[in-house]
């Protein structure tokens, strides 16, 4: 699901919900129940420990070539030991069984992260993590550790040394190797057991699917270089124009950079080096409205380096426009429910697809007594109007220039990234698979992601929807007047930007699915100018929203986030053009009790305002 983060919304990201998906959403808000993301996330953010580097004003972000070549050495040794002693048992013990599977995967990654709040810094650090994901599988592909609800019993996550200690890096990986073979031999007596008194299950497919085993060791990526203390000075600037406006109670501006290699190695033969970087600028502002709504807004920037980013005078002009619509929101009518025509912008339709349909063709999710398998049966029908097509394609680093966060070149089971049409004409073709097989297809298409401390499922990458029934923006707001007197309605919805989504997918819930817009116009059907409204909330089930879909526009948008599922938070991307839909459900979303700040803030420009009080309150009061 896309989310957003309401009590820190600057948590980590970098590459790399359990049956209830949620998107982390960069430019989001925050919803009870969701964690909304807006900073980088590392594929090694599951551990709690950071191992702080020394820092410098402007020092290169890279791990070593030396500290590479040992760890590749010693994953190879300490994974050619294990195979060759594991399950051998010593002379006079009981024979235990010797794993089929064995692979090591590496996050190796360094972090620069500056914060500035209230036009003052508040940290400025740089960190190195690295971190092991052991996974041990014991049986056969077609039956091992890893059945049904013990998936997890594959997988033992630990920290390695981050220097170049070949002694101390291979006494990490036996320690976690050890623990990972106890798992996996608890957790295959479990299976065994559990298949002795359960009814046969609707998919017998394999549990792990024969691939070929990669060999890639891709070039390090440039070292990313960060000015700290130019970038330390223009956030300052960039948070201090908050203080121009007395109702933001909350601002919040982040740096984050991040260089990363990952390593896999497995007993198969695969041996696979895989480089990322990444640098983003977050930009988070909150209000409240008199009745106690919380409203937020963000703006983030993603580039391959710091330099990539937009200049200062952008960054500004971006800030003031998401200032002064935080003060147009608070003075905003709080919306009723409805259900009647639409128009979601590219950003607004690309969380949509990702939600309501993206998540339903994951592989894992057609499998499994839990699941709900909205789309299981219908490979070769149509489930999306026939102008409409969908690929998931992780090949693609940019999008008509934007840099797309849910590239990558290999997925976390080593397998090569690949472009995978999943509807063409409206009708569905196949699933994004990882190597967990289903009835409808064996074999992975790469696309078997997670972050550290999780097991890889099937997910989402670059999810792209393109139309060949396209037409100007002007004309499908002409259309959705002409659809909204169709029906009688005084007015249809335009929804600008998105804060965040989640979708149910599991059988013994509603199979829903909840989108948290941030800018929502009613368009009146007289001619009336266009009005902001707030405390909107899309609601709706899959098949009925997809097939209200009536027109797209002509120019596709892109929406980078953070999407947490059952293998962890993941960087993802959806592009989309705009669209018109015949009818769309809204419900208001929670009122809030909590008063505007009643205390003034410090120094409030302009001079005289309250915290709880806009120019139009005060002008209003005067008159």
């Amino acid at each position: 699901m896309l989310k957003a983060e309401d009590r820190d919304p600057m948590k980590q990201r970098r590459p790399r919900t359990r049956r209830t998906d949620r998107i982390l959403i960069f430019a989001s808000a925050s919803l009870a129940g969701l964690i909304v993301t807006t900073a980088l996330v590392p594929r090694h953010v599951a551990l709690a420990a950071s191992n702080p580097a020394p820092t410098s004003a402007a020092g290169p972000l890279k791990p070593t070539v030396g500290e590479a070549a040992t760890l590749i050495s010693a994953l190879d040794v300490e994974l050619k030991r294990a195979m060759s002693s594991l399950g051998a048992g010593a002379s006079g013990t009981e024979q235990q069984p010797k794993p089929y599977f064995l692979s090591y995967a590496v996050a190796d990654g360094t972090q620069v992260s500056i914060t500035a709040q209230y036009g003052a810094i508040t940290s400025s650090n740089q960190s190195h993590r690295r971190s092991v994901d052991v996974q041990v599988r014991l049986g056969s592909p077609a039956e091992d550790n890893t059945h049904g609800d013990h998936r997890n019993s594959a997988l033992t996550t630990v920290q390695l040394p981050l220097t170049d200690d070949r002694d101390a890096i291979a006494r990490s990986l036996w320690y976690a190797t050890n623990r990972g073979y106890a798992r996996a031999l608890d957790g295959i007596l479990k299976v065994k057991t559990e298949q002795q008194v359960r009814a046969k299950e609707e998919d017998a497919s394999a549990d792990f699917s024969e691939e070929k085993p990669q060999t890639a060791l891709l070039p390090a990526e440039p070292a990313l270089v960060v000015d700290r203390p130019a970038w330390e000075q223009r956030l300052r600037e960039i948070s201090g124009l908050f203080a121009e406006y007395p109702d933001i109670f909350y601002d919040r501006v982040e740096l984050q950079g991040s260089n990363e290699a990952d390593y896999f190695v497995s007993s198969e033969g695969a041996r696979v080096a895989t480089p990322s970087r990444v640098a983003r600028l977050v930009i988070v502002a909150r209000a409240r409205a008199a009745d106690g709504m919380d409203l937020f807004r963000a703006e983030t920037f993603e580039a391959e380096s710091a330099a990539g980013l937009p200049d200062q005078k952008t960054m500004k002009e971006k800030t003031i426009a998401m200032a002064k619509n935080l003060e147009e929101l608070r003075e905003a009518p709080v919306t009723q429910p409805f259900n009647g025509p639409a128009i979601l912008s590219g950003r607004a339709s690309a969380v949509f697809f990702h939600e309501v349909l993206g998540h339903r063709l994951e592989g894992q999710r057609q499998r499994g007594d839990e699941e709900g398998q909205t789309f299981t049966k219908l490979l070769g029908k149509s489930i999306l109007p026939p102008f409409l097509s969908v690929a998931d394609d992780p090949t693609l680093a940019t999008f008509e220039g934007t840099s797309l966060s849910g590239h990558y070149d290999y997925d976390d089971e080593g397998q090569a990234a690949r472009r995978v049409e999943l509807i063409h004409n409206g009708v569905l073709e196949t699933f994004l698979m990882s190597r967990l097989p289903i009835a409808s297809v064996a074999q992975s298409n790469g696309h078997g992601r997670a972050e550290s401390g999780h097991m890889p499922t099937g997910r989402q990458g670059n999810l792209i929807v393109t139309s060949s029934k396209t037409v100007p923006d002007s004309e499908l707001r002409t259309m959705l007047i002409a659809e909204a007197k169709k029906q009688g309605k005084a007015y249809g919805l335009y929804f600008e930007d998105i804060s965040s989504g989640f979708a149910v997918t599991t059988r013994r819930s509603p199979q829903a699915f909840q989108v948290i817009p941030l800018v929502v116009y009613r368009v009146y059907v007289d001619g009336r100018p266009d009005e902001l409204v707030r405390g909107v909330s899309i609601v709706g089930t899959p098949q009925a929203a997809l097939n209200s879909i009536l027109a797209t526009g002509d120019k596709q948008e892109v929406f980078n986030g953070i999407c947490g599922a059952e293998s962890g938070n993941i960087p993802v991307s959806a592009v989309a053009p705009a669209m018109l839909v015949s009818a769309i459900e809204t419900q208001r979303q929670a009122q809030g009790t909590a008063r505007p700040p009643i205390l003034p803030p410090p120094n409030a420009h302009p001079a005289g305002l309250s915290s709880g009080k806009s120019e139009k309150d005060t002008e209003r009061g005067a008159n």
